[in-house]
């Protein structure tokens, strides 16, 4: 099946917000990460206002993971920019990274300590004021207050899952990516999840999602992307997407690169 083409963004026009509102704003040039002969992100290029969510879907493989890290600072371009309310991220800019949180496959979390001892820990790397008053938010926020005083070596899955968000928002960060954070939750975890998700799009911070639950992705998305050997075969805002089932668009689009080995989602 061919792949219909990719297509711009365009979406409903919106004012310009003021210059000092645009510290949210999310912008990729062009972005290329090559890891010898291979471009896990190939010439990727988006832009994101403060307040919007930008959901991507792609096979195994498709360098998502890969576009969440240089958004993030982790890793340096091979080419192309990232600038953040329009200014130039400089690699291992503490400033930058003080500005995202993000949630990876890792959970960056310390198994001997406590859920509480966690996030202290945390917030005081990223001299949170208050801390204290944001660690009881944040484990509210992710109904893991009760545990607060466990060792997180204890913990499930999910619970390290949600506890690793309050992680990745305790410094109420003005950008946020989350990879594959449906992972390892059951129902009522996930629900909870798309709660807080609904409660990032205050206008005041973007958001960008990884994920493979086509449902769950779409359901919140401002904008959409399929990223395929590391290019995006579709950008566009989520008005744009055809009518019918997006599992049938998604797969056209895969497959239209890949053949019959796109798989699932």
């Amino acid at each position: 099946m061919s792949s219909p083409p990719a297509r711009p963004a365009e979406g409903p026009s919106r004012e310009s917000p003021a210059e000092g509102e645009r510290t949210s704003s999310l912008e990729a040039h062009a972005l290329v990460r090559a890891f010898g002969p291979i471009r896990a992100v190939d010439g990727v290029s988006f832009e994101l206002l403060p307040g919007e969510l930008l959901t991507v879907f792609g096979p195994n493989g498709a360098g998502k993971s890969t576009l969440l890290n240089l958004l993030a600072g982790a890793l340096q371009p091979s080419e192309g920019e990232i600038r953040m309310g329009g200014r130039l991220r400089s690699h291992g800019e503490v400033e930058w990274r003080q500005q995202v949180g993000i949630l990876s496959h890792q959970t960056f979390l310390y198994g001997h300590l406590t859920a509480e001892e966690n996030l202290r820990f945390y917030g005081r790397l990223f001299g949170v004021d208050q801390i204290e008053d944001r660690i009881h938010e944040r484990l509210s926020a992710v109904e893991m207050d009760h545990r607060k005083d466990d060792l997180v070596r204890t913990f499930s899955r999910g619970m390290r899952q949600r506890l690793s968000l309050a992680r990745a928002l305790l410094h109420d960060p003005a950008i946020v990516l989350l990879d594959e954070p449906y992972t390892g939750l059951d129902v009522h975890a996930a629900a909870l999840l798309r709660d807080l998700l609904s409660s990032l799009k205050d206008g005041r911070r973007t958001v960008v999602l990884v994920t493979h639950d086509l449902t769950q992705g779409l359901d919140l998305a401002d904008r959409v992307a399929i990223q395929v050997r590391g290019r995006f075969e579709f950008f566009g805002s989520s008005v744009e997407l055809p009518s019918g089932p997006p599992d049938a668009f998604y797969r056209s689009v895969v497959e239209g690169v890949l053949g019959g080995a796109g798989g699932a989602p």
